[in-house]
């Protein structure tokens, strides 16, 4: 029996202090929130024509975006028909803010000419040959079930000297890292459009496919030692079909696509040219290589995999946003938290005597608990914790004294009726976990609820106590129970005044003494 005790009550003090202590020795602590640590806050104006439900779309949209980056706690609400985001403590706001002010809008276009930007003029009409690092897309079989692993053609980045064909007598501008043209002279569905960082410009035809034909689970991967982006078309006409019309159009350098590349257009920048080798892609899927780094794959992997945005938005407009108020509220409620802990402590050490020092060593196995479980979740899943959450950590407390008072109370009712704890405590233990039980189960379906119906600062709110009631739970079960069992086998609970009550002489007719 002794034994059995020992096992759960050893464990769980090892997970909650070793936890507690390889968190501290790893730098790892709760992230803060907005309202703590200060950050950025974003507005974004729609422009142009909408729906309404376009405009929520728009906030799921972003608000999956900004989870994607890691961010902790951010808060992405509408007011009136602006949408605002609040990002806590960004480590590079200007990465943040570009992928949140993104539309997002990726469309496919056939290049008909590449350039490299200069302080000469290029004349498009006439073979230009520049040498640049040309990226390829291959088709990928992608296997499934244990032990499978992604198939897929070799992709190749290299330096490779271009001969780019005659098109049109449109002379480009490149003295400024911007592609100009004289509008008029262009064919209908042609445009000039410049890479991310201005080195090359491409002039593409009309738009042959939009990001329609991905499946909206692209990532971002290591093949050959250079990162690249996997999405899955999707099946059918809309998918595949049109990806393969497309790039047979190209593969053959026809003439709608005589470069043999396909450019790959996020809200009028082309973020890859890569050269199609395949006619027909019958895997499935498609690997978009080339000079990236792992940041921009990434990136390009979220917008894919996200879609776009339904409505246009302005330039964003950042403000700073100080955590001075912040502060000094959480100041205040640790404050306030730790003398009411105080208080609480004090009363029970005078109604329940020797037996408080349980609750007191409870108290620190659940923060340690708590503190480890925050840590982890702000690590991993960049979760924040707010003045609401707060708050909610230190009405648990309550929720975790409760759980001890209706144990004790039920072994006062065994010595009041003269039994001796060594022989009630278990049996008044199962008849006090069914009461914990229910009453921290309430209390986690109003978490729960409070956490699907709100957002926002409730919602933390609702995390972090809905997160103490399971910790209480298990408290109650793996270190309460089984130092309470093993205390009741000895003369620290068996002598003199017990649970300030002192002990009757057992009844014979009372069972159990």
């Amino acid at each position: 029996m002794r034994r059995r005790l020992l096992v759960p009550l050893i464990s769980i003090l090892v997970i909650a202090f070793g936890g507690l202590g390889a968190n501290l020795l790893a730098g790892n602590s709760p992230a803060l929130g907005l309202d703590l640590q200060g950050g950025v806050s974003v507005t974004l104006q729609p422009v142009g024509e909408y729906e309404v439900n376009a405009l929520d779309v728009a906030v799921e949209i972003i608000r999956q975006r900004v989870d994607s980056l890691g961010v902790a706690e951010p808060e992405i609400i509408r007011q009136g028909g602006t949408v605002v985001v609040n990002l806590p403590g960004v480590k590079d706001q200007q990465s943040a803010l570009d992928l949140v002010g993104r539309s997002g809008e990726l469309t496919l276009r056939p290049v008909l000419q590449m350039g490299t930007t200069a302080t000469t003029t290029t004349a498009v009409g006439s073979p230009t040959t520049s040498t640049a690092e040309q990226t390829t897309t291959t088709a990928g079989d992608v296997a499934t079930g244990p032990g499978s692993a992604r198939r897929a053609a070799t992709t190749t980045v290299a330096p490779t000297d271009t001969t780019l064909p005659a098109t049109t007598d449109t002379t480009i501008n490149t003295t400024t890292n911007t592609a100009t043209a004289e509008q008029s002279q262009l064919a209908e569905g042609q445009e000039i459009l410049a890479d991310r960082d201005g080195s090359f410009v491409y002039l593409v035809g009309p738009v042959a496919a939009t990001g329609e034909v991905f499946e909206n689970d692209a990532s971002a991967e290591i093949q050959n030692g250079s990162w690249v982006v996997v999405v899955t078309l999707r099946s059918g006409a809309s998918g595949e079909d049109q990806w393969n019309a497309v790039a047979a159009q190209c593969f053959n350098k026809a003439e709608t696509c005589p470069s043999q590349q396909l450019a790959i257009v996020l809200d009028g920048e082309v973020i890859s040219a890569p050269a199609v080798q395949e006619p027909t892609f019958t895997g499935g899927s498609v690997q978009i290589s080339g000079d990236f780094t792992e940041e921009e794959a990434r990136q390009l992997a979220k917008i894919l995999e996200f879609g776009a945005v339904p409505v246009k938005f302005d330039a964003p407009t950042a403000q700073a946003v100080s955590a001075t108020l912040g502060t000094d509220s959480l100041r205040a409620a640790v404050v306030s938290g730790a003398v009411g802990v105080l208080l609480v402590l004090l009363y029970l050490f005078l109604y329940y005597r020797r037996i408080a020092f349980v609750v007191l060593f409870g108290l620190a196995v659940s923060g340690s608990l708590q503190w480890s479980v925050i840590s982890w979740l702000s690590r991993s899943n960049g979760l924040a914790l707010t003045l609401a959450g707060t708050a909610g950590i230190i009405l648990s407390v309550g929720v975790t004294v409760d759980s001890y008072v209706v144990f004790f109370e039920k072994l006062k009712d065994s010595l009041r009726s003269g039994r001796r704890l060594k022989n009630s405590a278990q049996r008044e233990f199962t008849a006090a976990w069914r009461t914990i039980l229910v009453a921290d189960t309430v209390s986690l379906i109003g978490a729960t609820v409070l956490w699907w119906l709100t957002v926002g600062a409730v919602r933390g709110f609702a995390f972090f106590l809905g997160l103490s009631t399971l910790i209480d739970m298990v408290i109650a079960y793996f270190y309460t129970r089984p130092m309470v069992l093993l205390l009741a086998r000895t003369r620290f609970l068996n002598s003199a005044s017990v649970l300030g009550v002192r002990r009757v002489e057992a009844d014979p007719s009372v069972g159990g003494a």
